[in-house]
């Protein structure tokens, strides 16, 4: 099956759905990445091209593709809708993972409009949740616990942002365990990803 996660930014990925693309790779799916951003308002962009490079590696992701807006400039429009659908023409993806509609940061709500529209003929769309993101209720769970390692390692390979989380004292991937942890409890595991579903075809 053919993974395709969507993101803003160079780690919003890792942190919304990393255990859960480490899992499909490591069962031998195929996961493909599309990151619409350098997040060049966060750092140096070559930096952070590279440094999301790195953690693609660590993910095992079949090939990263890269989009041409600039941070904090993503806006929903027709012209995006259409880049999402080549996309998606080019990898006939079975899952898609995307950043969260209701969120402070508008290049994340814009994304997700915009591929609301462009999936509208995919089964499976589920959106990930952010430390932006706003009002997120989870109906499906991934336990993550035996991978939970090796997303924050695809975190730390983003070198520049670890402690980038405007939050005195508290580095991403300190926020990244709480979530987990905290969607773990809800889940009834020990660390969980959650997603809110789009749509989700259960195959009987």
């Amino acid at each position: 099956m053919n993974i395709l996660a969507i993101g803003a930014h160079p780690d919003d990925i890792e942190f919304g759905c990393g255990g859960t693309l480490l899992k499909y790779s490591e069962k031998g799916h195929k996961v493909y990445m599309l990151v619409l951003s350098k997040g060049d308002k966060g750092g140096d962009p070559v930096m952070r091209h590279k440094e999301q490079e790195d953690s693609a590696r660590i993910l095992g992701v079949e090939k990263l593709y890269f989009g041409n807006y600039r941070d904090t400039e993503i806006v929903q429009s027709q012209k995006l809708i259409t880049e999402i659908e080549g996309f998606l023409k080019d990898i006939k993806p079975g899952f898609i993972f995307v950043n969260y509609f209701d969120d402070t940061h508008q290049d994340h709500r814009n994304l997700a409009a915009s591929t609301i529209s462009a999936t509208r003929y995919i089964h499976n769309v589920l959106f990930f949740e952010g430390p932006t993101t706003q009002n997120f209720t989870p109906n499906v769970f991934v336990d993550i616990t035996s991978i939970l390692d090796k997303k924050f390692k695809c975190l730390e390979a983003h070198v520049s942002q670890v402690s980038r989380t405007n939050i005195e004292g508290l580095s991403i991937i300190e926020a990244a365990k709480s979530a987990a942890h905290f969607r773990g409890i809800q889940g009834r595991v020990n660390y969980a990803e959650a997603f809110n579903s789009l749509r989700l075809f259960i195959n009987i």
